[in-house]
């Protein structure tokens, strides 16, 4: 017989394909990056010659204090201002703005007046390369977050139909064993009425109640496990009255301590500034709020390494309501006279008649916050951490040592004190910290 050629081989078929969707692919990704190539050879044409990573590096540190990219501050909006402007008057402009508007110059005089007559800090070290660095950091294109891409749905439906298989196929094996122990049931009762057993009869028993009632031992037993078990749990109850460890309130406006003691390294005391030379820590003040945030009007933080639960638009809001507080009105950069006081809500709150003095725990002592108040650089919401209990602040005086170091009262008691206990390391304890006086009175 004679042979034939196979024409439409398996391997052929599947160069075929592979060459077609590689000419796809690259005719696709040639008219993905001809746009991407011409948009970036515009923005560097728009930016001069100027390395937008260095002038980036030189807006944060220089210029991020009074001014944002797309959003006006103490000065105006950054982005795009090379567009704005001739690139002598800016090297002029940054170098030395009061100059320039003392000459006269009309643009100066009227971005000077736009700007509440604040005047800019003069640069006078920066060459003009650096300048140029700066302009086309700014001359950047704003980039927005993209959107969910039409795969996404796809994933959620195969997503939802896959769970859908696994719950019918679930049933379905339910469905089944009822069957089959219907059917076992059926046959059972067969097999027992073929061999003459009645399996309805029923024997002369006696209950499971009526017999425990009957085993007094049992019921005496029972009885004294039940009033012990029920003296446990409302001692339990009864010690908690009071304590409210866990408590976590809703504040009126939301303050993540994981971004502000966390994430940026804000100091317990700098807001809590009272906690150093008073009785109490004391509630910070808006306007120590004011001080970062009368510049910082958006959240600008990494998703990854801050929030999880909130998005960057539920902490703008937030801080909008700081500035409805205040009276700040972000577009005119100045106060409106127009408050509105904010109801804190407080978590850490000792009874009456104990007597309790941050600054000698804090000032004294140097006990850090982190002590009593817990993790708080890790806390989205603050909460109370410890139960601060009787039995609680006994303990820590029991247990931390005192520090007598470059104290020369601590060093003159300590050294009595040691003679009279033996020891080398002193406790608040051992320095009257358990008496009663030291905390009521």
């Amino acid at each position: 017989m004679k042979k034939v050629g196979n024409h439409t081989s398996f391997s052929r078929i599947l160069f075929f394909c592979l060459a077609l969707s590689l000419s796809f692919s690259f005719a696709s990704y040639a008219q993905d990056a001809a746009p991407a190539a011409d948009a970036g050879q515009e923005a560097a044409a728009s930016a001069g010659a100027g390395d937008p990573k260095k002038g980036k590096e030189l807006f944060n540190s220089l210029c991020a204090a009074c001014h944002k990219l797309d959003g006006k501050a103490t000065g105006p909006a950054l982005r795009g201002v090379a567009e704005k402007h001739d690139r002598e008057w800016l090297y002029k402009w940054v170098r030395n703005s009061s100059e320039l508007i003392k000459s006269g110059d009309a643009t100066a005089v009227k971005l000077f007046a736009d700007n509440n007559n604040v005047t800019m800090t003069a640069f006078p070290q920066l060459s003009n390369g650096d300048i140029d660095n700066i302009m086309a950091y700014t001359s950047e294109p704003k980039v927005t977050p993209p959107g969910p891409g039409p795969g996404s749905a796809v994933v959620a439906q195969e997503s939802g139909a896959s769970n859908n298989l696994i719950l019918g196929a679930l049933v379905l094996v339910l469905l089944v064993l009822i069957v089959m122990l219907v059917l076992v049931n059926s046959t059972l009762r067969k097999v027992a009425a073929a061999n003459g057993v009645d399996v309805s009869k029923k024997g002369n028993t006696v209950s499971f109640w009526q017999a425990y009632a009957r085993n007094q031992f049992l019921v005496l037993v029972t009885s004294i496990l039940l009033l012990l078990s029920g003296a446990y749990f409302l001692y339990g109850y009864l010690m908690q009255i009071g304590v409210d460890q866990g408590y976590e309130p809703i504040q009126p406006i939301h303050f993540s301590h994981k971004i502000h003691a966390g994430e940026n390294g804000i100091d317990c005391k700098y807001c809590h500034s009272s906690a150093r030379v008073s009785k109490t820590s004391g509630i910070p003040s808006l306007n120590v709020c004011m001080n970062c945030h009368k510049n910082i009007s958006e959240f600008s933080g990494s998703k990854d390494s801050t929030y999880v639960e909130y998005s960057k638009e539920f902490y703008t809001a937030e801080i909008q309501k700081l500035y409805d507080a205040v009276g700040w009105d972000k577009s005119a950069q100045q106060y409106t006279g127009k408050t509105k006081p904010v109801k804190w809500v407080r978590i850490h709150n000792l009874p009456d008649f104990v007597y309790f003095n941050h600054s000698q725990h804090v000032s004294v002592a140097g006990v850090e916050c982190q002590t009593c108040h817990g993790p708080v650089e890790t806390f989205e919401i603050m909460k109370q951490n410890a139960p601060l209990t009787m039995g609680w602040c006994i303990n820590c005086h029991r247990e931390t040592n005192v520090k007598v170091e470059g104290n020369d009262y601590y060093k003159k008691i300590h050294d009595e004190l040691a003679k009279k206990y033996g020891v080398q390391k002193l406790t608040a304890a051992n320095m009257g910290g358990t008496e009663c006086g030291k905390c009521h009175y």
